[in-house]
This record gives structure tokens, sequence and C-alpha cells, in this order.
């Protein structure tokens, strides 16, 4: 049985990745003013990080529609046995409520199996390649949506946001916390649980973040995957990607936040994503 694995760009899966393992990523989408852009396909990282800093309104998103997904699995099943569909939290997007209503809308008779990850960005993204793995290495579909819902529950993430304007402006947190953030100029770190964002911590300064989000990896015990992803300061993910690896000995991913996740998080954010092995 041939398993294919579908997801959604908020996974921030770098493309070299997704095209190894041949994971099907379909695209949020991102709108300045009246012009809409598909993540990753109409607009590139750079350019959209561009746009944020200088376009007169803030962009919004929207989840990819029910017929997106609808394409997505009628095209897939062509060449499958068994679709798993695994998406970021749905308190956090709609994204994994228009995958349920494609799966019901599909009649090719490819059965299909949706997951809430209760996660996002490579927090999402590690689960996902863990699941195409799985899925190469096992013909029951069933089983193999099982093991990939046993990762949920072991997958962490935490975030270091240099400004609070952009959750604000997104509606995640209220501005009058973003104010104060941005007087006392802390740097604040979230974590998530049960798929939503709760606060963690708090920086007097970028390196004391960098130093935190380090700790979090220190103290999480044996990691069997991770992840450092940033949106617009490259060198500062390498350098902690390094200091990683030399504790944990793994290879860390470097994924870069997306155009998505982007409109929330804004320029210098860092995070850490860990699948740990309990």
């Amino acid at each position: 049985m041939a398993i294919k694995i579908v997801t959604d760009s908020t996974s921030d899966i770098p493309h070299v990745l997704a095209e190894k393992y041949g994971i099907t990523v379909v695209p949020v989408y991102v709108q300045f003013g009246n012009k809409t852009y598909r993540d990753r396909i109409d607009i590139t990282e750079s350019v959209f990080y561009e746009r944020l800093l200088h376009f007169p309104a803030h962009p919004t998103t929207s989840q990819p529609s029910p017929q997106d997904f609808v394409d997505v699995y009628k095209n897939l099943s062509e060449e499958a046995d068994g679709i798993i569909s695994i998406h970021i939290a749905s308190k956090l997007s709609g994204t994994y409520n228009s995958a349920i209503c494609a799966k019901d809308m599909v009649t090719s008779g490819c059965p299909i199996e949706v997951i809430d990850t209760n996660s996002v960005s490579m927090g999402l993204g590690l689960v996902v390649l863990k699941a195409a793995q799985i899925a190469a290495s096992c013909n029951d579909l069933q089983q193999a949506t099982r093991q990939v819902r046993q990762l949920i529950e072991r997958t962490h993430i935490w975030a270091a946001f240099d400004t609070l304007k952009y959750l604000a402006m997104g509606g995640r947190i209220g501005k009058g916390k973003a104010l104060l953030g941005n007087v006392l100029n802390i740097k604040p770190l979230l974590m998530l649980k049960d798929g939503e964002f709760l606060p963690a911590a708090k920086a007097r300064s970028r390196e004391k973040a960098m130093d935190i989000l380090y700790s979090y990896a220190e103290k999480a015990g044996p990691i069997e995957d991770i992840s450092v992803m940033y949106s617009t300061t490259l060198s500062e993910a390498e350098a902690l990607a390094r200091r990683l690896e030399s504790l944990c000995g793994k290879k860390v991913t470097i994924a870069r936040l997306g155009p998505a996740l982007g409109v929330h998080a804004g320029p210098g954010a860092l995070a850490l994503a860990m699948l740990t092995t309990e």
C-alpha cells in the first residue's frame, strides 16, 4: 500500500526535505491589501518580510479552502492507497477544518486520515517528516496513523519574539501588552501547549532569549529530532543550531518561518521545535 503525506505551508518544512520525502504541501493564503498570494508559491519569504516592513496596512492570512484539499486528495488518490493529511493546530487556524470538509467531499475511494497536531511551524514539520518515514516503511494506513498520532505528545515548541507588535496586530495578544513590551524592551518567549501559545519567559536581550531557548533543549531529556526556526536572522539561527548540535549530538534542521506565520511573528523571531523520545 502506498501512503501519501499531505500538510499545509505553516509546517515550514524546507522545500528540499518536502521533495526528498514526497510530501505535498498545500499553501495558506496571505493578503496584502486587495492582493492575495499563495504562501511560498506566489511570494517568497524574503519578499514577504520586505513588504511586511513597508506596506501601509498589516497583511492578513486565510486557510486553504476545502476545494484546495479536494484537488490535492483527488490527484494523490490516483497513485495512493491511503492519505495522511497532517495540519496546524485547529485552535490556531481553520486549515484542519478545511481538510476535514475536503475528506467528506472526496469520493475516490482512497481512505484519508486527517490529523490535528496541536502544533505549528517545525513542531508540525517534525511530525510530518517522521510521518513520511513511517509511511515509507508501513503498508497499513491505520497503523501508520496511530504511530503519527503518538508523536504529537512528544512535540514541543518555544518561540522568542523581537517585538510584540505583530502578535498584537494579528490579534494574538492585546495592544496594551504589546505597548508595555516595547517600552520595556522585553523579548517575550512563548510556549505552545495543547494548540495554544502561552507565556514562557521574558528576556532583556536577544542574547538572553537565545540562552533561554538553549536551556529548554538542555532540560528536555533525550531528543529524537530538533529544528531551529527564524524569520529574518539566519545568522542567529545558525549559531543556535551549532550550540544545540554540540548539546544533543543531533543534526539540527534550520527552517524559515514562511509568510503565513511571519504575519504574526514579525522580523527577528527565533524558535525551537523538538521531538523528544518520551
